[in-house]
């Protein structure tokens, strides 16, 4: 998982200086970084990316104080002091000679213009609570395992920024180029603020990139947060299948808040276990509940997805506790063992590792190392589509890389499929939104919005649990089912016999997928024989059906989806009655058929009184009409004629 911060502020290097490159804790004043960190037993930081060459540096290298200060402090080169002395020695005046550190614009410059100047982008990787749990209580193996990963994992999510996210643009934005060259400080850390166990990675952006003409301009950081999501998901999908191919481990879904996408924990990890070590999450999750409701009473709703991020971060914030004395990582290891044995007992503590790869085992037994690409071309379509409407490619390959992790469950996958199926799903199932306009740029090709041509699902409403009343599903919630009605379609196809004379090849055209069980789903498309992370079954024969084609390897993602997103979720027409928002429209109903009755009523009493009225010279004229009527009229024509 990724969370995102600015460093904005001129002085803001002190913050990461003395707190965040000293363990989260706080550094004695005039105590030197590094005396500070070998006394507490912290590791160093060190410098990543490819940008390090152009600035003098190497991967690996150790982050000093003085180099943090020039970097995100001024804006300058972080060997300043030594290029400065030899200009000065060269005869070069003292402005001139500092103007020459500087990386791109001054920010002296910004602030004149009453902006503030942005320095660096602090992302923040950590893993999912149960392999925190396994690597802070498990031997030096699975601790060695896990740590490695997550460098593995770190250093292939900003592989992948620098690849196809960071830019650079200039010219107040109108002008761009790619920057394949991040220069990045890296702060490991090991626990949260209360001490508890939280493997962790501060990964400082410097918002400096370089040309290819060798001149330093500011990174488009809109970009690098419309991205946060995608390189979430790639940095969880590497680290959770490093871990589980080396121990043998699979992972479940875990559902954290109702409604919402669940958490891919590693299978055997107890809850208990999960809640001894967030214990920060439960006081936030606490707060977190009295802010979502005071939102629904305000509103009457429940918050969006931006508004569930802003409570969250408020609930952070209120219970976030002060900073603590940082203590090496064997002090902590056996400060966390003794808690734990204290609380669960020794069998359960030692027996940890067992339990999971006993788990993972009968997991691994039923899903196969395969990724069916044309039913997770479809799937992910459905999915980006119900929860979004109007989508981008990020999107789309933020849900492909769920999709395999969701299916998967932990099993290794071959490179570059995520992308292939994000690029499938919006070719035969997005529809291309952003049209190019003359005389303006034309747009990148992770900047075009799609949507799809399926129907909007269906909605119902969730059984109400300990009091409270029901509520109405949410957006996952419906693409979870819209998923799953295609999964039946596609086993219900199982039982049809094939054509004779169907083409191998022929691919079925998708029809709207729905919320409904009971209505007809889309058959999947067949697979292409060119795929290049296609993979064939070795069972499948030349009669099968595409979808039967399809069907013959998705057995092993039957194990990962049905019935976990089902459970306690209703459609009883009976439950919408007592809906909040269902019992608000039929009072609205009944008063306005009310007000319609009185006005037909009053309209009946007029017109009654109208009718005794008028009765007798209507009488009339309908006797002169039937004097008045020729023999033939009102008949059709006679043969004679």
């Amino acid at each position: 998982m990724i969370s995102v911060a600015k460093v904005q502020r001129r002085n803001a290097w002190r913050y990461y200086v003395r707190g965040v490159a000293f363990g989260d804790g706080r550094r004695p004043v005039g105590q030197s970084l590094k005396d500070a960190q070998e006394m507490a037993g912290l590791p160093p930081g060190v410098w990543r990316g490819r940008g390090l060459s152009a600035l003098g540096l190497t991967a690996g290298q150790v982050v000093t104080a003085r180099q943090m200060k020039l970097l995100l402090g001024e804006g300058r080169h972080p060997g300043a002091d030594h290029m400065e002395r030899e200009l000065l020695d060269d005869g070069v005046d003292p402005e001139t000679a500092r103007l020459a550190t500087v990386l791109g614009q001054p920010i002296e410059e910004i602030e004149q213009r009453k902006q503030t100047p942005l320095l660096a982008l602090d992302f923040v990787f950590r893993p999912q609570a149960s392999l925190v749990v396994l690597w802070a209580l498990g031997d030096d193996r699975t601790r060695r395992i896990i740590e490695r990963a997550h460098e593995q994992a770190v250093a292939a999510t900003l592989r992948w920024l620098e690849d196809e996210v960071a830019e650079t643009r200039w010219a107040s934005g109108r002008e761009r180029a790619k920057a394949p060259a991040l220069v990045v400080a890296a702060f490991r850390h090991f626990d949260n603020r209360n001490g508890f166990p939280l493997l962790h990675e501060h990964c400082l952006i410097a918002n400096r990139v370089q040309r290819p003409d060798g001149s330093w301009y500011a990174l488009d950081t809109v970009r690098l947060y419309k991205h946060i999501v995608a390189a979430d998901t790639l940095y969880t999908l590497e680290m959770t299948t490093e871990v589980c191919e080396k121990l043998g481990l699979a992972t479940v879904p875990r559902e954290v808040t109702p409604g919402l996408r669940p958490v891919m924990e590693i299978a055997g990890v107890d809850q208990e276990l999960i809640d001894w070590s967030s214990t920060r999450r439960r006081r936030i999750e606490d707060v977190l509940e009295g802010i979502t409701d005071e939102y629904v009473r305000k509103h009457g709703r429940l918050p969006g997805e931006r508004a569930r991020h802003s409570l969250a971060w408020w609930a952070a914030q209120e219970t976030r506790p002060d900073k603590k004395a940082p203590r090496p990582l064997d002090q902590l290891l056996a400060w966390w063992r003794v808690s734990a044995l204290l609380r669960f007992g020794q069998q359960m503590v030692d027996g940890l590792l067992e339990r999971c790869q006993a788990a993972g085992a009968v997991i691994r037994a039923q899903v196969g190392p395969w990724v069916d690409t044309a039913l997770a071309t479809v799937d992910v379509a459905a999915v980006v589509f119900t929860v979004r409407g109007i989508f981008a490619r990020r999107h789309v390959l933020a849900e492909a890389r769920r999709h395999l992790l969701e299916t998967l469950r932990g099993r290794a996958y071959v490179p570059g499929i995520d992308s292939h199926i994000a690029d499938r799903a919006l070719e035969r199932y997005g529809r291309q939104l952003t049209v190019p306009q003359k005389g303006r740029r034309t747009p990148a090709p992770d900047q075009l919005s799609y949507t799809a041509d399926f129907a909007w699902p269906i909605r119902w409403w969730i059984a109400g649990s300990d009091g409270k009343p029901p509520r109405e599903s949410t957006r996952y919630e419906r693409a979870r089912v819209a998923s799953l009605t295609l999964q039946n379609a596609i086993r219900a196809a199982l039982t049809a016999p094939p054509a004779r004379d169907e083409a191998p090849a022929a691919t079925a055209p998708a029809a709207p997928p729905t919320g409904d069980h009971d209505q007809a789903a889309p058959p999947v498309a067949d697979h292409d024989q060119a795929v290049p992370h296609g993979v064939e079954h070795p069972g499948r024969t030349a009669a099968q059906t595409p979808a039967q084609r399809a069907t013959a390897i998705h057995a092993h993602q039957q194990a990962a989806m049905p019935q976990e997103y089902l459970e306690g979720r209703t459609t009883d027409p009976a439950t919408w009655m007592t809906s909040p928002q269902n019992l608000a429209r039929i009072a609205a109903l009944t008063r306005a058929a009310e007000t319609r009755g009185r006005t037909v009523e009053g309209q009946a009493d007029q017109t009654k009184h109208t009718d005794q009225v008028m009765q007798a010279p209507a009488a009339d004229a309908t006797s002169q009409q039937h004097h008045t009527a020729q023999p033939d009229q009102g008949r059709g024509a006679s043969p004679d004629r």
